[in-house]
Protein backbone atom coordinates (compact mmCIF):
# COMPACT_ATOMS: atom_id res chain seq x y z
CA UNK A 1 0.00 0.00 0.00
CA UNK A 2 2.80 2.42 0.89
CA UNK A 3 4.53 1.62 -2.38
CA UNK A 4 1.49 2.76 -4.37
CA UNK A 5 1.18 5.99 -2.40
CA UNK A 6 4.91 6.79 -2.34
CA UNK A 7 6.41 5.57 -5.63
CA UNK A 8 9.87 6.80 -4.65
CA UNK A 9 10.06 4.07 -2.01
CA UNK A 10 9.86 1.47 -4.75
CA UNK A 11 12.79 3.03 -6.67
CA UNK A 12 14.82 3.21 -3.45
CA UNK A 13 14.18 -0.41 -2.70
CA UNK A 14 15.36 -1.32 -6.18
CA UNK A 15 18.60 0.67 -5.76
CA UNK A 16 19.40 -1.14 -2.54
CA UNK A 17 18.67 -4.57 -3.95
CA UNK A 18 20.88 -3.95 -6.92
CA UNK A 19 23.84 -3.56 -4.62
CA UNK A 20 22.88 -6.22 -2.06
CA UNK A 21 25.85 -8.44 -2.97
CA UNK A 22 28.30 -5.56 -2.59
CA UNK A 23 29.92 -4.62 0.72
CA UNK A 24 28.46 -1.81 2.83
CA UNK A 25 31.27 0.69 2.34
CA UNK A 26 30.79 0.37 -1.45
CA UNK A 27 27.01 0.79 -1.28
CA UNK A 28 26.96 4.04 0.65
CA UNK A 29 28.27 6.14 -2.26
CA UNK A 30 25.49 5.28 -4.82
CA UNK A 31 22.75 5.59 -2.17
CA UNK A 32 23.89 9.10 -1.29
CA UNK A 33 23.81 10.00 -4.97
CA UNK A 34 20.25 8.64 -5.29
CA UNK A 35 19.04 10.65 -2.29
CA UNK A 36 20.62 13.86 -3.61
CA UNK A 37 19.01 13.33 -7.06
CA UNK A 38 15.61 12.76 -5.44
CA UNK A 39 15.88 15.95 -3.41
CA UNK A 40 16.85 17.97 -6.48
CA UNK A 41 13.91 16.51 -8.47
CA UNK A 42 11.41 17.28 -5.71
CA UNK A 43 12.76 20.82 -5.51
CA UNK A 44 12.41 21.35 -9.28
CA UNK A 45 8.89 19.85 -9.30
CA UNK A 46 7.81 22.22 -6.55
CA UNK A 47 9.30 25.17 -8.41
CA UNK A 48 7.54 24.23 -11.68
CA UNK A 49 4.16 23.71 -10.09
CA UNK A 50 4.26 27.17 -8.52
CA UNK A 51 3.24 29.30 -11.51
CA UNK A 52 1.12 32.27 -10.39
CA UNK A 53 -1.55 33.38 -12.91
CA UNK A 54 -0.80 37.09 -12.37
CA UNK A 55 2.01 39.30 -11.13
CA UNK A 56 1.80 40.75 -7.66
CA UNK A 57 1.03 44.45 -7.63
CA UNK A 58 0.54 46.67 -4.66
CA UNK A 59 -1.66 49.17 -6.55
CA UNK A 60 -5.19 48.32 -7.75
CA UNK A 61 -6.25 49.48 -11.19
CA UNK A 62 -9.23 51.82 -11.42
CA UNK A 63 -11.85 51.18 -14.14
CA UNK A 64 -11.92 53.71 -16.98
CA UNK A 65 -15.34 55.30 -16.64
CA UNK A 66 -14.81 57.75 -19.52
CA UNK A 67 -14.98 55.03 -22.17
CA UNK A 68 -18.14 53.65 -20.60
CA UNK A 69 -19.74 57.09 -20.60
CA UNK A 70 -18.80 57.58 -24.26
CA UNK A 71 -20.25 54.20 -25.22
CA UNK A 72 -23.46 54.93 -23.32
CA UNK A 73 -23.72 58.32 -24.99
CA UNK A 74 -23.22 56.81 -28.46
CA UNK A 75 -25.81 54.10 -27.81
CA UNK A 76 -28.30 56.73 -26.63
CA UNK A 77 -27.68 58.84 -29.75
CA UNK A 78 -28.16 55.80 -31.98
CA UNK A 79 -31.37 54.87 -30.19
CA UNK A 80 -32.68 58.43 -30.49
CA UNK A 81 -31.79 58.55 -34.20
CA UNK A 82 -33.53 55.23 -34.78
CA UNK A 83 -36.62 56.43 -32.96
CA UNK A 84 -36.65 59.61 -35.07
CA UNK A 85 -36.40 57.57 -38.24
CA UNK A 86 -39.23 55.34 -37.12
CA UNK A 87 -41.45 58.39 -36.61
CA UNK A 88 -40.99 59.46 -40.24
CA UNK A 89 -42.60 56.32 -41.65
CA UNK A 90 -44.53 55.97 -43.88
CA UNK A 91 -42.52 58.21 -46.16
CA UNK A 92 -44.37 60.64 -48.40
CA UNK A 93 -42.80 61.57 -51.73
CA UNK A 94 -44.02 64.36 -54.01
CA UNK A 95 -42.37 62.92 -57.13
CA UNK A 96 -44.91 62.84 -59.99
CA UNK A 97 -43.99 59.43 -61.47
CA UNK A 98 -44.65 55.83 -60.45
CA UNK A 99 -41.85 54.07 -58.59
CA UNK A 100 -40.36 51.12 -60.51
CA UNK A 101 -37.23 49.05 -60.10
CA UNK A 102 -35.91 50.09 -63.53
CA UNK A 103 -37.18 53.05 -65.53
CA UNK A 104 -35.21 52.51 -68.73
CA UNK A 105 -35.64 48.72 -69.04
CA UNK A 106 -39.41 48.50 -68.54
CA UNK A 107 -42.24 49.58 -70.79
CA UNK A 108 -45.31 50.82 -68.87
CA UNK A 109 -47.55 50.35 -71.93
CA UNK A 110 -47.10 46.54 -71.82
CA UNK A 111 -49.15 45.05 -69.00
CA UNK A 112 -47.88 41.84 -67.36
CA UNK A 113 -50.01 38.69 -67.51
CA UNK A 114 -48.89 37.42 -64.10
CA UNK A 115 -46.58 37.85 -61.12
CA UNK A 116 -43.93 35.59 -59.62
CA UNK A 117 -44.69 36.79 -56.09
CA UNK A 118 -47.82 38.18 -54.42
CA UNK A 119 -48.26 41.91 -55.13
CA UNK A 120 -48.78 42.62 -51.43
CA UNK A 121 -45.04 42.21 -50.76
CA UNK A 122 -43.64 45.67 -51.39
CA UNK A 123 -39.84 45.97 -51.98
CA UNK A 124 -39.90 49.21 -49.97
CA UNK A 125 -40.76 47.26 -46.82
CA UNK A 126 -43.99 47.00 -44.82
CA UNK A 127 -45.37 50.37 -43.75
CA UNK A 128 -42.42 52.38 -45.10
CA UNK A 129 -44.17 54.07 -48.04
CA UNK A 130 -47.57 55.69 -48.44
CA UNK A 131 -47.93 54.31 -51.99
CA UNK A 132 -49.48 50.96 -52.82
CA UNK A 133 -47.33 48.38 -54.59
CA UNK A 134 -49.29 46.59 -57.33
CA UNK A 135 -46.63 44.05 -58.36
CA UNK A 136 -44.66 46.06 -60.94
CA UNK A 137 -44.74 49.63 -59.60
CA UNK A 138 -45.92 51.86 -56.76
CA UNK A 139 -48.55 54.23 -58.13
CA UNK A 140 -48.43 57.95 -57.45
CA UNK A 141 -51.40 59.12 -55.37
CA UNK A 142 -51.81 62.80 -56.20
CA UNK A 143 -51.73 64.44 -59.61
CA UNK A 144 -48.91 66.98 -59.82
CA UNK A 145 -48.89 70.16 -61.87
CA UNK A 146 -46.31 69.46 -64.58
CA UNK A 147 -46.01 73.11 -65.65
CA UNK A 148 -45.05 74.10 -62.12
CA UNK A 149 -42.42 71.36 -62.01
CA UNK A 150 -40.93 72.54 -65.30
CA UNK A 151 -40.68 76.10 -63.97
CA UNK A 152 -38.91 74.90 -60.83
CA UNK A 153 -36.51 72.84 -62.90
CA UNK A 154 -35.67 75.83 -65.10
CA UNK A 155 -34.95 77.93 -62.02
CA UNK A 156 -32.58 75.27 -60.70
CA UNK A 157 -30.78 74.72 -63.99
CA UNK A 158 -30.83 78.36 -65.18
CA UNK A 159 -29.65 79.37 -68.65
CA UNK A 160 -26.08 78.33 -69.25
CA UNK A 161 -23.95 77.44 -72.25
CA UNK A 162 -23.61 73.62 -72.18
CA UNK A 163 -20.41 73.51 -74.25
CA UNK A 164 -18.43 75.90 -72.05
CA UNK A 165 -19.79 74.36 -68.88
CA UNK A 166 -19.04 70.80 -69.97
CA UNK A 167 -15.48 71.71 -70.96
CA UNK A 168 -14.92 73.47 -67.65
CA UNK A 169 -16.28 70.53 -65.67
CA UNK A 170 -14.57 67.87 -67.76
CA UNK A 171 -11.15 69.49 -67.63
CA UNK A 172 -11.31 69.62 -63.83
CA UNK A 173 -11.35 73.37 -63.19
CA UNK A 174 -14.33 72.63 -60.93
CA UNK A 175 -14.51 69.57 -58.66
CA UNK A 176 -17.04 67.45 -60.51
CA UNK A 177 -16.34 63.78 -60.96
CA UNK A 178 -16.80 61.85 -57.74
CA UNK A 179 -17.40 58.30 -58.87
CA UNK A 180 -18.07 56.36 -62.06
CA UNK A 181 -21.57 54.94 -61.84
CA UNK A 182 -22.01 51.70 -63.77
CA UNK A 183 -25.45 50.89 -65.12
CA UNK A 184 -26.10 47.15 -65.12
CA UNK A 185 -29.91 47.19 -64.88
CA UNK A 186 -30.53 50.57 -66.53
CA UNK A 187 -31.73 53.62 -64.64
CA UNK A 188 -32.83 51.97 -61.40
CA UNK A 189 -34.80 53.55 -58.58
CA UNK A 190 -32.01 53.44 -55.97
CA UNK A 191 -29.66 55.03 -58.49
CA UNK A 192 -31.63 58.28 -58.18
CA UNK A 193 -30.72 58.48 -54.49
CA UNK A 194 -27.04 57.84 -55.30
CA UNK A 195 -27.00 60.66 -57.87
CA UNK A 196 -28.47 63.17 -55.40
CA UNK A 197 -25.90 62.10 -52.79
CA UNK A 198 -23.08 62.71 -55.27
CA UNK A 199 -24.54 66.09 -56.17
CA UNK A 200 -24.02 67.13 -52.55
CA UNK A 201 -20.24 67.03 -53.09
CA UNK A 202 -19.89 67.83 -56.79
CA UNK A 203 -21.64 69.78 -59.52
CA UNK A 204 -21.76 66.90 -61.98
CA UNK A 205 -21.67 63.12 -61.94
CA UNK A 206 -20.03 61.00 -64.60
CA UNK A 207 -22.08 57.93 -65.53
CA UNK A 208 -20.71 54.99 -67.47
CA UNK A 209 -23.29 52.74 -69.16
CA UNK A 210 -22.64 49.08 -69.93
CA UNK A 211 -24.67 46.13 -71.14
CA UNK A 212 -28.19 46.02 -72.56
CA UNK A 213 -29.14 49.68 -71.74
CA UNK A 214 -26.53 50.93 -74.25
CA UNK A 215 -28.76 49.75 -77.12
CA UNK A 216 -30.98 52.78 -76.52
CA UNK A 217 -28.86 55.59 -75.08
CA UNK A 218 -31.48 58.20 -75.98
CA UNK A 219 -33.93 56.56 -73.59
CA UNK A 220 -31.27 56.41 -70.84
CA UNK A 221 -30.57 60.14 -71.23
CA UNK A 222 -34.28 60.99 -71.19
CA UNK A 223 -34.95 58.94 -68.05
CA UNK A 224 -31.98 60.43 -66.21
CA UNK A 225 -33.06 64.00 -66.97
CA UNK A 226 -36.73 63.30 -66.30
CA UNK A 227 -36.32 61.44 -62.99
CA UNK A 228 -33.46 63.42 -61.43
CA UNK A 229 -34.20 66.92 -62.76
CA UNK A 230 -30.61 67.37 -63.97
CA UNK A 231 -29.23 68.11 -67.42
CA UNK A 232 -26.83 66.00 -69.52
CA UNK A 233 -24.17 68.41 -70.76
CA UNK A 234 -21.74 65.87 -72.20
CA UNK A 235 -22.26 62.58 -74.05
CA UNK A 236 -19.64 60.41 -75.71
CA UNK A 237 -20.62 56.86 -76.79
CA UNK A 238 -21.55 55.34 -73.38
CA UNK A 239 -20.21 58.04 -71.01
CA UNK A 240 -22.51 60.78 -69.72
CA UNK A 241 -21.99 63.87 -67.60
CA UNK A 242 -25.10 64.78 -65.58
CA UNK A 243 -25.16 68.37 -64.29
CA UNK A 244 -27.16 69.23 -61.17
CA UNK A 245 -27.90 72.90 -61.97
CA UNK A 246 -26.51 76.23 -60.87
CA UNK A 247 -29.16 76.87 -58.18
CA UNK A 248 -29.28 73.35 -56.82
CA UNK A 249 -30.03 73.14 -53.08
CA UNK A 250 -29.36 69.82 -51.38
CA UNK A 251 -31.73 70.63 -48.50
CA UNK A 252 -34.65 70.94 -50.93
CA UNK A 253 -33.99 67.62 -52.62
CA UNK A 254 -37.01 65.31 -53.15
CA UNK A 255 -37.76 62.39 -50.84
CA UNK A 256 -36.69 59.15 -52.57
CA UNK A 257 -37.47 56.01 -50.50
CA UNK A 258 -35.06 53.16 -51.12
CA UNK A 259 -35.96 49.67 -52.28
CA UNK A 260 -34.77 47.13 -49.74
CA UNK A 261 -34.55 44.28 -52.27
CA UNK A 262 -34.91 43.67 -55.98
CA UNK A 263 -38.47 42.58 -56.80
CA UNK A 264 -39.11 39.60 -59.03
CA UNK A 265 -39.78 40.53 -62.65
CA UNK A 266 -43.42 40.05 -63.64
CA UNK A 267 -44.48 37.58 -66.33
CA UNK A 268 -44.94 39.18 -69.76
CA UNK A 269 -46.39 37.70 -72.98
CA UNK A 270 -44.22 35.25 -74.89
CA UNK A 271 -41.49 36.92 -76.93
CA UNK A 272 -41.05 34.26 -79.63
CA UNK A 273 -44.22 32.85 -81.14
CA UNK A 274 -44.45 29.38 -82.62
CA UNK A 275 -45.83 30.93 -85.82
CA UNK A 276 -44.58 34.42 -86.72
CA UNK A 277 -47.04 37.02 -87.96
CA UNK A 278 -47.31 36.82 -91.74
CA UNK A 279 -45.70 33.36 -92.01
CA UNK A 280 -46.80 29.76 -91.70
CA UNK A 281 -45.31 27.24 -89.30
CA UNK A 282 -43.11 25.70 -92.00
CA UNK A 283 -41.90 29.11 -93.17
CA UNK A 284 -40.93 30.19 -89.64
CA UNK A 285 -39.02 26.93 -89.17
CA UNK A 286 -37.25 27.44 -92.49
CA UNK A 287 -36.33 31.03 -91.52
CA UNK A 288 -34.85 29.84 -88.24
CA UNK A 289 -32.71 27.18 -89.95
CA UNK A 290 -31.56 29.68 -92.56
CA UNK A 291 -30.54 32.11 -89.83
CA UNK A 292 -28.58 29.46 -87.91
CA UNK A 293 -26.64 28.50 -91.06
CA UNK A 294 -25.91 32.11 -92.05
CA UNK A 295 -22.71 33.91 -90.87
CA UNK A 296 -23.15 36.08 -87.75
CA UNK A 297 -23.48 39.82 -88.25
CA UNK A 298 -21.48 40.59 -85.08
CA UNK A 299 -20.36 38.96 -81.86
CA UNK A 300 -21.64 40.53 -78.64
CA UNK A 301 -19.73 40.33 -75.34
CA UNK A 302 -21.12 40.33 -71.84
CA UNK A 303 -21.60 43.83 -70.36
CA UNK A 304 -20.25 45.38 -73.55
CA UNK A 305 -21.21 48.55 -75.40
CA UNK A 306 -23.97 47.94 -77.97
CA UNK A 307 -24.40 51.48 -79.26
CA UNK A 308 -24.02 50.64 -82.98
CA UNK A 309 -25.99 47.37 -83.02
CA UNK A 310 -29.34 48.91 -84.04
CA UNK A 311 -27.87 50.85 -86.97
CA UNK A 312 -25.96 47.83 -88.29
CA UNK A 313 -29.04 45.59 -88.12
CA UNK A 314 -31.06 48.18 -90.04
CA UNK A 315 -28.40 48.41 -92.73
CA UNK A 316 -28.24 44.62 -93.17
CA UNK A 317 -32.03 44.34 -93.39
CA UNK A 318 -31.92 46.45 -96.56
CA UNK A 319 -30.27 43.53 -98.38
CA UNK A 320 -30.86 40.46 -96.18
CA UNK A 321 -34.05 38.95 -94.82
CA UNK A 322 -32.65 37.14 -91.77
CA UNK A 323 -29.89 38.25 -89.37
CA UNK A 324 -27.97 36.24 -86.77
CA UNK A 325 -26.27 37.72 -83.70
CA UNK A 326 -23.69 35.64 -81.83
CA UNK A 327 -24.19 35.97 -78.04
CA UNK A 328 -22.15 33.02 -76.74
CA UNK A 329 -20.82 34.91 -73.68
CA UNK A 330 -23.85 37.10 -73.00
CA UNK A 331 -26.29 34.73 -71.29
CA UNK A 332 -29.87 33.73 -72.01
CA UNK A 333 -31.54 36.45 -69.93
CA UNK A 334 -29.55 39.23 -71.61
CA UNK A 335 -30.21 37.64 -75.02
CA UNK A 336 -33.94 37.98 -74.47
CA UNK A 337 -33.58 41.57 -73.31
CA UNK A 338 -31.56 42.39 -76.43
CA UNK A 339 -34.20 40.74 -78.60
CA UNK A 340 -36.99 42.79 -76.99
CA UNK A 341 -35.13 46.07 -77.51
CA UNK A 342 -34.25 45.27 -81.13
CA UNK A 343 -37.87 44.34 -81.82
CA UNK A 344 -39.00 47.82 -80.77
CA UNK A 345 -36.06 49.87 -82.11
CA UNK A 346 -35.28 48.35 -85.53
CA UNK A 347 -38.23 47.17 -85.82
CA UNK A 348 -38.00 43.44 -86.51
CA UNK A 349 -39.38 40.06 -85.45
CA UNK A 350 -37.29 37.72 -83.26
CA UNK A 351 -37.81 34.17 -84.52
CA UNK A 352 -35.44 31.99 -82.56
CA UNK A 353 -33.21 31.97 -79.44
CA UNK A 354 -31.04 28.87 -79.58
CA UNK A 355 -27.51 28.05 -78.38
CA UNK A 356 -26.93 31.70 -77.41
CA UNK A 357 -27.84 32.83 -80.93
CA UNK A 358 -30.46 35.47 -81.81
CA UNK A 359 -32.25 35.07 -85.14
CA UNK A 360 -34.12 38.16 -86.36
CA UNK A 361 -36.50 38.49 -89.29
CA UNK A 362 -37.15 41.89 -90.83
CA UNK A 363 -40.92 41.34 -90.77
CA UNK A 364 -43.92 41.56 -93.01
CA UNK A 365 -44.00 45.38 -93.09
CA UNK A 366 -40.59 45.57 -94.78
CA UNK A 367 -41.76 43.12 -97.50
CA UNK A 368 -44.84 45.25 -98.15
CA UNK A 369 -42.70 48.37 -98.48
CA UNK A 370 -40.43 46.69 -101.01
CA UNK A 371 -43.39 45.42 -103.06
CA UNK A 372 -45.00 48.89 -103.08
Amino acid sequence: MLVKIFPWRHSRHQTLTLYSNIPFHDVTQPTILCISCFLSQSRSQNEDTYDPPFSFTSKTLKPNNKNKEKKQGNSQNKASSKSEKDLDFPLKSNLPFDFRYSYSETNPSIEPIGYREPPRFSPFGPGRLDRKWIGACALAKEAVDLLKLEEQRREVLENHSPKKKSLRLWNGFVITIVLDKLIWGGVTHNMLEDIHNHWKRAEAVRIKCLGVPTLDMDNVCFQLEDKTGGNIIYRHINILLLYRGRNHDFKKRPVIPLMLWKPYAPIYPKLVKNVADGLTFEETKEMGNRGLNSPPLMKLTRNGVYVNVVERVREVFQTEEVVRLDCTHVGLSDCKKIGVKLRDLVPCVPILFKDDQIILWRGKEALERESS
